[in-house]
């Protein structure tokens, strides 16, 4: 290309970058290491302003179950505006609402629905499980919460005190009191140093002997707070033993168990919610993200033994959101109705499959992991020198390098885990198998062209 085109191409979206870097705040973050301005969207792809065209497996850190601008979608927007339905109600309840929570309560296993309550919070996930959390100690009276390390609920205060990540809680003092973190199955890094199944049985056995210990220092807590599969962590999935054991536990000492399916809820795992995977039933959902079939939406599920709420103990201006319940409803219809979740669970055995074959060619993955179409590939320094307990260092400049490799190529990748240094994919559960293909061999290219640029 010659360098004047080149200049004159990158000029639209360099405007606008421009423009934002200006008069957004220092707390933006995905423009920092995805430096583009997006023009168009429809399906996996969007076009930015040059009118280059990516595959987007980031969809909204997995808020686009449908990828952009799904017809169904559109077409349930476009219903509540020709027929004059209201848009914002505060929690007056209106036919919609009512239709998004039968076909919401009908989706879930049947002996959880019978006996379910519903709250609908403001539109973050972090309102809801901040919601789950207050209601919790209302109903049991007590204060300690139990989470996990490696965790993500959000960067509200509270929500914020309850996960595992340190960079935002270094700056905020007097985050919430009595937060207790847990050990978490995480087998490629596994807390104990031995790895593989042992993993999650010495972490059962380590929280069941806390839980029993009479001098742990935790008072009986309020609730347990736990994602089926860690997104912002690294896409790390907890083995369904691992949570068969922990709702067993919990379930004896009368301990109140918050299942966060924010990222993982609506078929991404290749079930419509990933609990199902070990057959347990939770005392409190948390969802959104998917919920909202692409708009703002987010609410708690929970049995009706802890609805003592008085009311307005949890409000919020915005939790009548009805396009975001009707474009819910068309989407959670659409996903069901065409089995999305089981296509999922196909479609992410094909994506691990191909990231295993190029990890036995590139030494820096360290581990494939993941559940349906929610997949982390772990970068490591495979020249790096072990930790005490025998792990491999991250890697995140090459992490970092690959993102942007990927980014060339047309693909939109994001990067978390431990010192972010893994690679996730959270493609719309609508790619197809050819996409999801020339997904890999871009990523491959990227992965062998980050190495090349930055080599060991």
């Amino acid at each position: 290309m010659h360098p004047a085109t080149a200049a004159t191409e990158a000029s639209a979206n360099s405007r606008y970058l421009q423009s934002q870097q200006e008069r957004e705040s220092s707390a933006r973050s995905y423009p920092r290491r995805l430096p583009i301005v997006i023009a168009e969207a429809e399906g996996v792809h969007i076009k930015d302003m040059d009118g280059k065209v990516y595959y987007d497996c980031l969809a909204g850190a997995g808020t686009l179950a449908l990828g952009h601008n799904h017809p169904v979608v559109i077409e349930a927007m476009r219903k509540v505006f020709d027929q004059k339905y209201p848009l914002h109600t505060l929690d007056l309840t209106t036919p919609l609402k009512e239709s998004f929570i039968d076909e919401l309560f009908a989706s879930l296993p049947p002996s959880f629905a019978r006996h379910a309550r519903i709250q609908f919070c403001g539109p973050t996930g972090g309102d809801a499980v901040e919601a789950s959390i207050k209601l919790m100690k209302t109903a049991t009276g007590r204060r300690s919460v139990l989470a996990f390390h490696g965790g993500y609920h959000g960067s509200t205060h509270a929500t914020m005190s309850i996960s595992g990540t340190l960079g935002q809680k270094e700056q905020v003092a007097g985050l919430m009191p009595d937060v207790h973190f847990l050990p978490y199955p995480y087998a490629y890094r596994c807390p104990f140093g031995v790895g593989g199944d042992e993993t999650q049985r010495l972490s059962l056995r380590y929280i069941e002997n806390v839980l029993r210990d009479p001098e742990s220092g935790i008072v009986p807590p309020a609730a347990m707070i736990v994602e089926p599969v860690q997104g912002e962590g690294g896409s790390i999935p907890a083995p369904a033993a691992w949570l068969a054991g922990l709702r067993r536990i919990t379930r004896e000492r009368d301990i109140p168990l918050i299942v966060d399916e924010v990222q993982t809820g609506l078929g991404r795992t290749g079930k419509l919610f990933a609990f199902e995977h070990a057959g347990i039933e939770p005392d409190a959902i948390v969802l959104s993200k998917a919920i909202g079939g692409s708009l703002p939406l987010s609410v708690v599920v929970y049995h009706e033994r802890y609805d003592v709420w008085r009311p307005g103990a949890h409000i919020g201006t915005f939790r009548g959101n009805q396009l975001a319940m009707a474009a819910g409803l068309a989407a959670l219809r659409y996903i069901k109705e065409q089995e999305l979740p089981e296509r999922a669970r196909k479609l992410g055995e094909r994506l691990q499959g191909r990231l295993r074959a190029l990890a036995e060619q590139e030494r820096c993955i360290g581990d494939v992991r993941g559940l349906g179409l929610m997949i982390g590939v772990e970068i490591i320094d495979e020249y790096g020198e072990p930790d005490h307990l025998g792990h491999i260092p991250a890697a995140p400049r090459l992490a970092a390098q690959i993102q942007q490799e990927c980014l060339r190529r047309g693909l939109i990748l994001e990067v978390g885990g431990r010192h972010s240094a893994v690679m996730r994919f959270l493609p719309p559960l609508i790619v197809t198998e050819e996409q999801l293909d020339d997904i890999a061999d871009r990523f491959s290219e990227s992965v062998r062209a980050a190495r090349k640029a930055l080599p060991c």
